[in-house]
């Protein structure tokens, strides 16, 4: 026969049940917020910034000038930016997205948004999964447009 546990073993064995159901769920939460999109959408414009960042972990970041509520073109132009992330593994995206900041051309991308930022992954919860382009692109006609001291 077994002998019968001690209070002490009892007490070992419980606070061991409960740091393995803590860490299970720790596991449980990271993997929903690494997963779990909360939408999916798209935006257009232009590309001002792609970088790679961090000092710890790098980063794929950028940002995109959306302008004023959807491509108004108008002397009182209201910028309006996004910030975005791209994931690891997608360079081809990035490249992409580089390209396009050289030519100034208006583009849309398409994103998922996560729940939170973590910081090994990204900056934002916004991450870029396809860039699409026009067939003919044209830089922006900014003749027109009155600046301060111009």
């Amino acid at each position: 026969m077994s002998e019968p546990k001690t209070a002490k073993q009892k007490a070992k064995s419980f606070f061991r049940k409960i740091l393995a159901i803590a860490i299970l769920i720790f596991i449980g939460v990271v993997l929903f917020l690494y997963y779990a999109n909360i939408s999916d959408g798209t935006r257009a414009g232009v590309v001002v910034k792609i970088s790679k960042r961090g000092a710890i972990f790098k980063t794929l970041e950028g940002q995109l000038d959306i302008g004023s509520f959807g491509a108004v073109q108008d002397k009182n132009q209201l910028s309006q930016t996004f910030n975005f992330s791209v994931e690891k593994g997608d360079e081809h995206i990035y490249k992409e997205l580089e390209e396009a900041s050289l030519t100034g051309e208006r583009i849309q991308i398409r994103y998922k948004e996560k729940y939170a930022v973590l910081p090994w992954r990204a900056e934002t919860t916004y991450f870029v999964y396809e860039v699409v382009r026009s067939d003919n692109p044209s830089k922006p006609d900014i003749s027109n447009r009155d600046f301060p001291g111009h």
